[in-house]
């Protein structure tokens, strides 16, 4: 069974930067895509950054020049640096997978819909 477990949340003032990483376990093959979620108060699931296994990464306009999507060499840890923190980045973040290949629109590969496995989510909380 896939799980992916999610790590490295907490609370920062702005300007600060954190860094998640998430760990899969149970695949029996490599991911496709792989990517981070959040989810803030009071509105829906929005895709963050996203990562495929060739290692093209699409970012949300918001977080671009701040936020760093990364995996390991083992490709079974995928990380999200977070730089330059904002009130407005405060959500609960969550790692999401997916196996079989897909379009390369970026707002295809940012929408929560197309992800088939997930963590149970890190808080992060980012005070002014």
């Amino acid at each position: 069974q896939v799980r992916l477990v999610e790590s490295g949340g907490g609370s920062v003032q702005a300007g600060g930067s954190l860094r998640l990483s998430c760990v899969v376990s149970g695949a029996t093959s490599n991911t496709y895509i792989m990517g981070w979620f959040r989810r803030a108060p009071g509105k829906e699931r929005e895709g963050v950054a996203v990562r495929d296994s060739g290692g093209m990464a699409t970012y949300t306009e918001s977080v671009k020049g701040r936020f760093t999507i990364s995996q390991a060499n083992a490709k079974n840890t995928l990380f999200l640096q977070m730089n330059s923190l904002k009130p407005e980045d405060t959500a609960m973040y969550y790692c999401a997978a997916r196996f079989q290949s897909f379009a390369w629109d970026p707002q295809v590969r940012l929408s929560p819909d197309h992800y088939d496995y997930w963590g149970q989510g890190t808080q992060v909380t980012v005070s002014s």
